[in-house]
């Protein structure tokens, strides 16, 4: 992945947290910045699967295929943060 992929990908993931948010059902206990940082990491992590897939790349990010992996990453790894550290009980 180039450095402007990781650029690209990086702006998408700080509107895919957001919207990962608002499509994840229940309460994530998650802050505002924490939701960006999964955003990016996700929709990084996303757009890494994604090429090697076939499914995204880098010059198609700001398409709908670019927004849906980003966003598919994002609520992969909010599943997992909630997992993780998520309130039991």
């Amino acid at each position: 992945m180039t450095l402007q992929a990781l650029l690209i990908w990086s702006a998408l993931g700080f509107v895919a947290g957001f919207l990962a948010k608002l499509i994840m059902p229940g309460r994530q206990g998650i802050n505002p910045i924490t939701t960006v940082l999964l955003g990016i990491i996700g929709s990084i992590i996303g757009g890494y699967l994604g090429s090697l897939m076939g499914i995204g790349d880098a010059s198609g990010t700001f398409s709908l295929k670019g927004i849906a992996v980003a966003v598919g990453g994002a609520l992969v790894l909010m599943f997992v943060w909630r997992l993780l550290f998520g309130k039991k009980g």
